[in-house]
């Protein structure tokens, strides 16, 4: 029973040990929560499909310190999203604006849907085709 004890409370500890965040929360939650929000709308640049709030690499983290020191300051949600588009293209921000440069990223799902269905309708007709052709009944 000790040992079961004494695995759980390891396991807890690993958990927090795990924790990406260890800055103090901003004193107000007005900020507080634009913080929470940049940080789950800023893709990491080096893990490219994780959000910096989620990124245990150094450059999350000083992305996420970044963003804690211009909330700080003052800054607007205007002025850090300009500073980081500035930095690092519109490919950290996980909601990127359509613009010339982003039309093929916003048309790649589209256009790949409909590929796929052109495809499974091309194969679907052949093969209703190929079966209508050899019915054993027509033959006879």
């Amino acid at each position: 029973m000790k040992r079961v004890a004494l695995a759980l409370w390891l396991v807890l500890a690993a958990v927090g040990a795990r924790a990406i965040d260890t800055e103090a929360a901003f004193p107000d939650a007005e900020r507080q929560g634009r913080y929470e929000r940049w940080i789950h709308e800023l893709r990491c640049v080096q893990c490219q499909n994780a959000a910096i709030a989620d990124s245990p690499v150094g450059l999350a983290s000083d992305l996420r310190r970044q963003v804690r020191e211009m909330i700080a300051a003052g800054q607007s949600d205007a002025a850090i999203k300009a500073f980081m588009v500035e930095r690092y293209g519109d490919f950290v921000l996980y909601d990127p604006p359509l613009t010339a440069r982003t039309y093929a990223l916003w048309a790649a799902p589209a256009v790949l849907m409909l590929l796929a269905l052109g495809v499974a309708v091309r194969v679907i007709v052949r093969r209703s085709k190929a079966t209508i052709d050899s019915d054993p009944e027509d033959a006879a």
